[in-house]
């Protein structure tokens, strides 16, 4: 997002096709634009969970503060976020400027690189924030990385499973069982591979959806669309659009033989659960 007004117009297009809640994945400290967000809350309508934490460490430079905080001041920051309000343009300093809209999910990135030090000071740190203050982390998923080490990882550090939600594994893990694996031990998987046809078409998205729901887990999936600005209709006349998910893909699944009370449980029950059961309900 780099104009609220185009953006509106996206969220205003998302409420129309019947959507309500948006989580928006960019942490503090990597261009969340946290009073953009609060904006086009207030101005819309739409719910807006925003995300403290962090993503993958090649987006920031080297002197960034993520990797010069310790872990205990990075988890007074994003506990903070999440129960006290947002801080502002901490991009490339962190200051304590903060507005009163909280954060309501802990985001972290698993790159392929692994549980290196500064990752393990890192996840330590958005782990303990979540816990404290009861909401969910969500886990970025690259391609080559081991979510079964990082889950073991986060329930050392306290997390159970239940709380956790990886993402983009329908892209990111072509081995099912590994999915499975994840969804055995209580995860949570999200998956958002939807009309990004660079990685796969929606047939094999729907696929991958039977495959899992066939195997009992239709009480842990949730689904979006992992989105930029540039798949942003108000960006982009040809791009997908925030409603593409309702509007086209929804049907898509229906038509594919998925029920309707199957993905009532993807769209909201497992939404809901997994932000309400225990958790605290910081968000914008």
């Amino acid at each position: 997002m780099d104009d609220i007004e185009k953006s509106t117009l996206e969220a205003r297009r998302l409420l129309s096709a019947g959507g309500k809640t948006i989580v928006d994945a960019q942490p503090g400290g990597c261009n969340r634009m946290e009073s953009g967000l609060l904006k086009i809350s207030k101005t819309t309508g739409l719910h807006i969970v925003a995300s403290t934490g962090f993503h993958k460490l090649c987006f920031y430079p080297e002197n960034h503060w993520l990797y010069t905080k310790s872990e205990e001041q990075l988890t007074r920051i994003f506990l903070n976020e999440l129960t006290k309000g947002m801080y502002t343009d901490i991009d490339k300093k962190f200051h304590e400027h903060r507005i009163q809209a909280k954060a309501g999910i802990v985001k972290m990135a698993l790159d392929r690189e692994g549980l290196t030090p500064i990752y393990q000071k890192l996840f330590s740190a958005g782990t303990k924030a979540a816990v404290t203050a009861r909401v969910p982390i969500m886990i970025h998923v690259e391609q080559g990385s081991d979510p079964q080490a990082l889950l073991k990882f986060l329930m050392k550090s306290g997390a159970e499973p239940d709380h956790m939600i990886f993402c983009h594994m329908d892209r990111a893990v072509n081995d099912l069982n590994v999915h499975k694996q994840l969804l055995s031990q209580g995860a949570f998987l999200e998956y958002d591979t939807i009309g990004r046809f660079k990685y796969h078409d929606d047939d094999r998205e729907a696929e991958i959806f039977r495959t899992i729901l066939d195997e009992g887990y239709e009480e842990q999936l949730l689904f979006s669309l992992d989105t930029t600005r540039a798949r942003l209709k108000a960006y982009d006349s040809n791009a997908v659009g925030l409603d593409y998910l309702l509007t086209t893909f929804v049907p898509f699944l229906m038509k594919y033989g998925i029920e309707e009370k199957q993905i009532k449980k993807i769209s909201h029950d497992n939404f809901v659960r997994v932000f309400t059961k225990g958790y605290g309900n910081s968000s914008i």
